[in-house]
């Protein structure tokens, strides 16, 4: 839809009431659900999404041609776009997603202390769910499909860029939770391009219960900044990977590759490679040689550059920027100290790895850096709720607190304490 005038405040509160207060009243539905019919709403929605598949192209070509003509960038148009075989990956996430187990209603821990009392740590559901989000339209299948296997509604701000394309998920989702027995306002998503809503929802403290930014660092640190409700969410991918002087070199070639160029508009991406000063003779230039061959460019510090004439002088913000992009900054160090030290000094906790064949090692740097997610010989592109059985992911949390790492439908529960007695009364 095109909007005939930007919305006020006043207009954008309004309207994010009428949506909170349906989301609330489905909440209470999905805690009376069955995991039967979770189940099958999930499936059917994604039946729904494998046949309009070629509705979804067409969209989804409209919505491509629109960013491309508003300038942007090739990362960002990579994450909006859709292919056949990315259709029936967001199908099968929901058919994963309906396969795991239900979270909701399953014991943590059963106790009973002194007084006699039993006590249980019960799963439950966090409420209304709002997730803000840019181009990539598979978030929308993602997240709608895990609040609702959790038990959680879900209120979606997808970006402008995605419109037409997520507006057909939701249609899907809704049609095959509402074919369940589920209510259709269990997923909802805002009806308009204009970011006043944004506010909107960042202001509905009581209708929506927590808030989850997936995008690039100027919406997270927004939604950090003014929300009034809790945050699950990071603000940078900034991923390393560190070749250790035990590293194999095939093997840390084929990672390296693999990943900065798998995709490099992910929040996976590694962005800065950390090579040990013991492994530069021999690990340097094969690995410059593969990156750049790959169609990467290279900005490193003086010995890089020294290695490689291709490879441009690094500057002080290059060790603090995601690209997002085929480019990687490349530094020496000293050891594995080193690169935990520039980790620490530089990264944003989300992923980190290192390739080494020395066990050793591979436990301190595994121990010691406080990320989300650490690999030993793997690459930062596994950083992902479906490549960890998760089926999908809302997103990867840096927090510290409620959920860390890819965000599935686990992580979007709380719990409540049940207690049973027999009659106790506290002396």
């Amino acid at each position: 839809m095109t909007d005939p005038s930007p919305m006020t405040e006043q207009e954008a509160d309004a309207l994010i009431a009428g949506i909170g207060a349906k989301a609330r009243a489905a909440t209470l539905a999905l805690g009376q659900a069955s995991s039967a019919a979770k189940t099958q709403g999930l499936r059917e929605a994604a039946e729904r999404v494998r046949s309009v598949a070629n509705a979804l192209l067409d969209a989804n070509a409209d919505d491509c041609a629109r960013a491309e003509k508003n300038g942007i960038s090739a990362a960002f148009l990579d994450r909006l776009r859709l292919t056949p075989e990315r259709i029936e990956g967001i199908a099968n996430s929901l058919d994963t997603v309906a396969d795991r187990p239900d979270p909701i209603g399953s014991v943590d821990q059963n106790w009973t202390p002194a007084n006699g009392l039993n006590i249980s740590r019960v799963r439950v559901p966090l409420g209304v769910i709002g997730v803000i989000y840019e181009s990539r339209p598979n978030v929308t299948a993602d997240a709608g499909g895990l609040c609702v296997k959790a038990g959680n509604a879900a209120v979606l701000r997808g970006g402008s860029d995605s419109f037409e394309t997520s507006g057909l998920l939701i249609d899907c989702l809704q049609d095959g939770f509402a074919a369940a027995g589920l209510p259709r306002e269990a997923v909802q998503r805002i009806p308009t391009k204009d970011r006043a809503a944004v506010g909107g929802m960042l202001r509905a403290r009581g209708l929506i219960d927590v808030i989850v930014p997936r995008g690039g660092a100027s919406l997270t640190e927004r939604v950090f900044g003014e929300a009034r409700m809790p945050v699950i969410g990071h603000l940078e991918g900034l991923c390393h990977l560190y070749i250790d002087g035990a590293a194999n070199l095939d093997m840390a070639r084929a990672i390296t590759v693999n990943a900065k160029m798998r995709r490099t508009g992910i929040c996976g991406s590694a962005e800065t490679l950390l090579v040990d000063r013991r492994a530069a003779n021999t690990h340097l230039i094969p690995l410059l040689d593969a990156l750049i061959d790959a169609g990467c460019a290279v900005r490193g510090d003086e010995m890089t550059q020294a290695a490689d004439p291709r490879v441009t002088p690094a500057v002080e913000s290059d060790w603090r920027t995601e690209y997002l992009d085929a480019i990687i900054s490349v530094r020496v160090v000293d050891g594995v100290e080193g690169a935990m030290a520039h980790i620490n000094q530089y990264g944003s906790h989300h992923t980190d790895a290192i390739i080494t064949d020395n066990g050793a090692t591979a436990g301190r740097f595994l121990t010691e850096v406080d990320s989300a997610i650490v690999l030993h010989n793997a690459s930062t592109q596994y950083a992902d709720g479906g490549e960890f059985g998760f089926g999908a992911e809302i997103g990867i949390s840096t927090d510290r607190f409620h959920a860390r790492g890819p965000v599935g439908a686990d992580q979007l529960t709380s719990y409540k304490y049940v207690v049973r007695g027999h009659g106790q009364v506290r002396p």
